[in-house]
């Protein structure tokens, strides 16, 4: 590193902040050729120039048990992040998501004088509210993928940036429906339902079979309809055929593979579970009804913490009800293929959504990895020296 470099830390726990460490490093680097990177990094930031310290994937644990088993080794990383980011005191240290183990390091460092930047905020607006006091004595400012997610920030002080969704930057903002059905074989002029109940065994076993079985109603009505759906890997697809085989052994849907945003692209109406996905089917422009179930359990826990007034993605982006979304004892097959069916009958409706998705497309598409690397460098950077000569 010379004298003059500028040296940035950045930590990605997961494949998704893999993927936008990634960007995020191509952007600093176009204004920042000279930039040393390190930091805890996936094939990808390696790739992009990163200097892996650790693996991402040394960070991955799942469920309950698995995180307690790999305690010691993870403590071991964030002593080991933490002593080399005190030793060779960086211009900055950006944490992808991942927050309960990046503001743990963040917290530490910035009160060693170290400037601390949070890429993608936690749902701290949606609950656990009070986790918003550690976030301010972690992080010197906060890049947000949603623009709803900086007010919570400004109430309490904390530096934020709303930077943009990279998924609107990847999507365009018209997309060829006809081109995503000949790729997936279907015919062009089928009117098709795509069902997508999650990627996750329990997400499946909440909402696969009533979606399913809302599948059923629709076809009912509509016996002509061709009903598809894309699951994330073999053991998810079994899962989700036995359901099939158990639920409605004589009703014909069309599985694919990891192919969900071509399914979504190829249909006429998405029914979905609440997530990620939602925002995906916001952009490739798709009716959607949205739902989601939880345990008992799970969901007394969750009424006790969640305070906001929608959950899916697209009704929070918009402050509004533009998609219906069906919450736990509401999700039932009656329910959800009337809202369904509600699309087919009403082609007027489905245009009027393309064009709210369409104005909310363009707020999120900001060229958010180049935003985020203006932010940085800007706040933290000499000024006049963020962009390369």
């Amino acid at each position: 590193m010379t004298h003059s470099s500028l040296h940035i830390i950045i930590l990605a726990g997961e494949s998704s902040g893999d993927i936008l460490g990634a960007d995020l490093i191509h952007a600093l680097r176009r204004l920042r050729p000279d930039c040393v990177i390190e930091g805890i990094a996936g094939s990808k930031m390696i790739e992009a120039g990163c200097c892996a310290l650790y693996a991402t994937e040394d960070l991955s644990v799942m469920g309950i048990i698995d995180p307690l088993k790999c305690l010691p080794r993870l403590l071991r990383i964030r002593r080991g992040i933490i002593k080399h980011v005190l030793k060779t005191k960086p211009d900055v240290f950006v944490g992808i998501d991942f927050p309960d183990f990046n503001l743990s390091i963040e917290r530490v460092i910035k009160k060693a004088g170290i400037k601390t930047v949070h890429y993608v905020s936690p749902s701290v607006w949606a609950w656990r509210k009070r986790r918003i006091h550690k976030i301010k004595r972690a992080v010197d400012l906060m890049l947000t993928l949603l623009p709803f997610e900086t007010t919570i920030y400004k109430e309490h002080q904390v530096p934020v940036q709303y930077v943009g969704h990279p998924l609107a930057d990847q999507i365009p903002l018209y997309s060829d429906q006809m081109q995503a059905r000949e790729k997936l074989g279907l015919s062009k002029d089928a009117k098709i339902l795509a069902i997508l109940p999650g990627s996750r065994q329990m997400e499946l076993k909440e909402l696969a079979n009533i979606f399913i079985q809302t599948a059923r109603l629709c076809l009912n009505r509509m016996p002509h309809l061709v009903v598809v759906t894309s699951m994330i890997n073999a053991s998810r697809r079994a899962q989700f055929e036995t359901y099939l085989k158990s639920a409605a052994p004589y009703l014909s849907i069309k599985i694919f593979d990891q192919q969900s945003q071509e399914v979504m692209l190829a249909s006429d109406v998405v029914l979905l579970a609440s997530g990620t996905v939602t925002l995906e089917a916001m952009l490739l422009k798709r009716p959607m009804v949205v739902a989601y179930r939880l345990s008992r359990f799970h969901y007394f826990i969750a009424r006790c913490l969640i305070t906001i007034k929608y959950f899916s993605l697209p009704n929070l982006i918009a402050n509004r009800k533009i998609v219906p979304e069906f919450l736990q004892n509401d999700v039932t097959p009656s329910n959800l293929s009337a809202a369904v069916l509600h699309y087919f009958n009403d082609a007027g409706l489905c245009r009027e959504l393309t064009q709210t998705y369409l104005v909310l497309h363009q707020l999120l598409k900001q060229d958010a990895s180049m935003k985020a690397a203006e932010y940085i460098l800007n706040a933290f950077v000499i000024p006049g020296h963020a962009r390369s000569a």
